[in-house]
């Protein structure tokens, strides 16, 4: 059974960095996107960042735009967060659109990143 794993997550100061990996395991996956979304507590889910199989193109959202970068291999993507504020705090999870459609359809089950002094 297709999984997508997330690893990388945790405690950092503000200011700091962490690198959030995404592995696709239990089989192959042909995909057309993946991307990273985070759900903070009390708030909708928010999308973060998204690469496209096709030529690599990317797109952030607006609140760390500038400060991410999303970049992938065949089986995984990776998500480099840099100047990392407290708002960055949340749940983050890997999701992948495996059939075109515009929407994820395998989703990783989340990793916590905390962002604290």
């Amino acid at each position: 059974q297709v999984q997508l794993v997330e690893s990388g997550g945790g405690l950092v100061h503000p200011g700091g960095s962490l690198r959030l990996s995404c592995a696709i395991t239990g089989g192959t996956l042909s995909w057309y996107a993946m991307g990273w979304f985070r759900q903070a507590p009390g708030k909708e889910r928010e999308f973060v960042a998204v690469i496209n199989w096709t030529g690599g193109s990317t797109s952030y959202g607006p609140d760390v735009k500038g400060r991410f970068t999303i970049s992938s291999g065949k089986n995984s993507v990776y998500l480099q967060m840099n100047s990392l504020t407290p708002e960055d705090t949340a749940v983050y999870y890997c999701a992948a659109d495996s059939s075109n459609s515009g929407e994820p359809d395998y989703w990783g089950q989340g990793i916590q990143v905390t962002v604290s002094a």
